[in-house]
C-alpha cells in the first residue's frame, strides 16, 4: 500500500532511539498512523508538532501494518502560533477531538477541510473559538452524527430556533420549545448562518452543544471521554473571557 497526500500531524510519540510514530490526518486517505525515521532529531522536531502541514509519502506492506513515512515541511505551521498560548491550546484541542474521534484509514476528507478552515482562522483570535464550534459540528456531520439545523424538529418551520433536542440533534422553535426548554439545549444563533454576529456566552453553547454529542455517539460507546486537551481548552477560554 502506497501514497501520497497532503495531511497535517495529529500527533507524534518516540518510537525507539531515533524514530517517531506520528497520527497524521489526510486529505483523501485519513487518519493514519505512520513511523517517521529519525523523526527524533533536533531537525524534524519542528515539524512534527500537532498542526503541523506535510505532505506525506506512505509506504505499508499491507493495510493492516503500520506503514512508514517520509513527510515534506508545508508552510511554518504551527511556529506561527507560538506567541499566542491560547490558540496554541485550540490547535492542540482540535488534534486531539480529530484523534479520538475520525476511525483509523477511513477517508474523511470533509474533516481535513475542517481541520484546515480551523488551522487558518488561529491568525484571528476573536474568531477562533466559534469555529472551533463549527469543526466539531462538521466532525460530527461527517461521523454520521449531525445536527439537523434546518428546521424545527416539531413545527417544521425555519423561523426562531433557539433550541436542539438532546436526543435527536434537531432544531426546536421557541414556541415548541416552551414547555420543555429545561431539557433542551441552547442553539447560538451563529451556528445557523455566518451573518449572526456573536453574543457573550454564544460559544460556549455552541461548545457544550457539538461536545454533548461527540461525547454521546462518538467517545462513550468506545469508553473514552472526550480529550483532556479539550477540557483544558475551556478552562483556558474562560479564564480569557472569551465563553
Amino acid at each position: 500500500m502506497e501514497f501520497q497526500d497532503d495531511a497535517f500531524v495529529l500527533s507524534a510519540r518516540a518510537h525507539g532511539d531515533t524514530g517517531v510514530v506520528v497520527e497524521l490526518l489526510t486529505e483523501r486517505h485519513g487518519r493514519h498512523a505512520a513511523y517517521v525515521a529519525g523523526g527524533a532529531s533536533r531537525r524534524m522536531k519542528p515539524f512534527l508538532q500537532p498542526g503541523a502541514r506535510v505532505v506525506a509519502d506512505y509506504r505499508a506492506r499491507t493495510s493492516e501494518h503500520l506503514g512508514s513515512a517520509k513527510l515534506e515541511p508545508v508552510g511554518e505551521g504551527p511556529a506561527a502560533l507560538f506567541d499566542d498560548p491560547l490558540a496554541l491550546t485550540g490547535l492542540n484541542a482540535a488534534a486531539a477531538v480529530a484523534q479520538g474521534s475520525l476511525p483509523e484509514r477511513e477517508p474523511h476528507p470533509g474533516a481535513f477541510l475542517a481541520f484546515e478552515a480551523l488551522m487558518a482562522s488561529f491568525a484571528f483570535p476573536d474568531i477562533w473559538p466559534a469555529v472551533f464550534v463549527r469543526f466539531e459540528a462538521g466532525l460530527l456531520e461527517e461521523l454520521g452524527f449531525g445536527l439537523d439545523l434546518s428546521k424545527c424538529a416539531a413545527t417544521g418551520s425555519a423561523d426562531d430556533l433557539i433550541w436542539v433536542s438532546p436526543r435527536t440533534g434537531r432544531a426546536v422553535s421557541r414556541a415548541a420549545g416552551a414547555p420543555y426548554a429545561d431539557k433542551l439545549l441552547p442553539l447560538p444563533p451563529f451556528m445557523l448562518g455566518a451573518q449572526a454576529g456573536l453574543s457573550e456566552g454564544d460559544v460556549k453553547a455552541g461548545l457544550d452543544l457539538t461536545g454533548r454529542f461527540l461525547e454521546t455517539f462518538v467517545f462513550h460507546p468506545f469508553n473514552k471521554p472526550l480529550p483532556p486537551a479539550r477540557v483544558w481548552m475551556l478552562d483556558k477560554l474562560a479564564e480569557a473571557g472569551r465563553l
